[in-house]
């Protein structure tokens, strides 16, 4: 795949430019359908007419951009979690060829073909970069594996004081190829699309430096709350900063929105997340705000439905709902002053054609008419058909808030249920 030149791509970046450094973590240890849907919920008539959109940097912002800032758009802006992956066949014949996920997710010219792979098969309205929420850990001193069974693995997990001091300031330059990555996206797509970067929440992260990779118990990081404390305070912070930065790099890169995943989030008890995770994103928001105050930041958590409240209070634009949250009910928790996304049960996907548009649109119309992006609640499962893909983004472009989503439309179209 032949590329244009990088020195000939050139955008407005939001972000002032800033020196990547990382204050001392030692400082902080103190050493050195149907055809619709119930009545009473999917048709507020009022629904986002008060919200105050955010000021916006242009108007051929790409649509993504323009609903994650609450911005009157004509339709909701479409794209999937893992659109990029094993469902297509062109992804698994490339897989073929380069079986190392490492190899896929950081060479600039593989990570490139496979983001457009989906662009180029289904014109989503937001691309996002092929990568991994672990790829940046060794540029700050945690090297991984991803074996072929287990997953990622972290041959030394940090649980002590001692583990801690094998962190450094995240070095940005061991991250070129995202860079890369995200500025050859932006010429491609140019504004047809929003090119969106990602990163995993402290939380979560820590969840994989402390267990050595994944888990279904998350006992050693859980009891570390208790027993160790200062430990993971400061292994938190010290990723806040790492993470704030990464954002900041790629947004300085060419994304035009960024989603943070809590993946991990969902496992923790409300009251434990309010104080072992929200207060990281709250930092990674408000570092990114200063630098970069036009670019909307997305959060989701999966398993979310005990968190909506608490999720809003990070202060990002946009609140991620997964598959188990009513949409309806979800807008009416979140209120009418942020954006959301999603939430089309992915298996759907597998389902008669019809009963997909169906879905798409109560879930679009339980949304309301202002600030939300068309998602699924969790990424493409493996298997998904091609074509079932192919149809969600066709639906989505024939949607029309002034037309078959209006509500005199809804209000035909609704079911009143005593």
């Amino acid at each position: 795949m032949v590329f244009p030149a990088l020195s000939s791509f050139s955008t407005s970046s939001s972000c002032c430019s800033i020196s990547w450094s990382s204050s001392s973590l030692f400082d902080k240890l103190g050493f050195s359908s149907n055809n619709g849907t119930q009545i009473r919920v999917c048709t507020e008539t009022n629904f986002r007419k008060n919200m105050l959109p955010r000021a916006s940097l242009s108007s051929s912002d790409p649509l993504l951009v323009k609903a994650a800032r609450g911005e009157q758009v004509s339709r909701p802006p479409a794209w999937m979690m893992r659109q990029a992956g094993r469902y297509m066949a062109v992804y698994r014949k490339l897989a073929e060829k380069h079986p190392s996920f490492r190899e896929r997710s950081e060479k600039t010219d593989l990570i490139v073909e496979i983001s457009l792979q989906p662009w180029k098969a289904f014109r989503p309205d937001g691309v996002i970069i092929f990568s991994d929420i672990l790829t940046p850990l060794p540029a700050f001193g945690v090297p991984f594996d991803i074996e072929e069974v287990r997953g990622p693995v972290i041959q030394s997990p940090i649980r002590s004081e001692e583990g801690l001091k094998t962190l450094h300031p995240i070095d940005l330059d061991k991250l070129h190829f995202v860079g890369e990555s995200l500025r050859i996206l932006r010429q491609e797509v140019g504004e047809q699309a929003a090119v969106l970067g990602f990163v995993g929440a402290p939380w979560t992260i820590a969840t994989y430096i402390v267990e050595g990779g994944t888990t279904r118990t998350y006992t050693n990081i859980k009891s570390m709350c208790h027993t160790a404390p200062h430990v993971l305070r400061a292994l938190l912070s010290h990723l806040t900063q790492a993470i704030s930065d990464y954002v900041i790099f790629q947004i300085e890169s060419g994304a035009h929105c960024i989603q943070i995943f809590d993946s991990w989030g969902g496992q923790l008890p409300p009251d434990m997340w309010e104080k072992w995770s929200k207060p990281y994103i709250m930092e990674i928001v408000g570092k990114v705000r200063e630098k970069c105050p036009q670019t909307p930041l997305v959060l989701y958590i999966n398993g979310n439905g005990g968190f909506l409240e608490r999720m809003k209070g990070t202060g990002v634009d946009v609140i991620g709902l997964d598959w188990t949250v009513d949409m309806a009910d979800g807008r009416r928790r979140l209120g009418n002053d942020i954006s959301i996304q999603g939430n089309v049960d992915p298996a759907y996907l597998f389902s008669a054609l019809p009963a997909l548009t169906d879905e798409i649109q109560r879930v679009v119309r339980c949304a309301g008419q202002r600030g939300h992006i068309l998602n699924l609640g969790h990424g493409v499962l493996v298997g998904t058909p091609e074509e079932a893909v192919a149809h969600f983004f066709d639906v989505a472009r024939s949607l029309n808030y002034d037309n078959n989503l209006s509500e005199d439309h809804v209000r035909n179209k609704t079911e009143v249920v005593v």
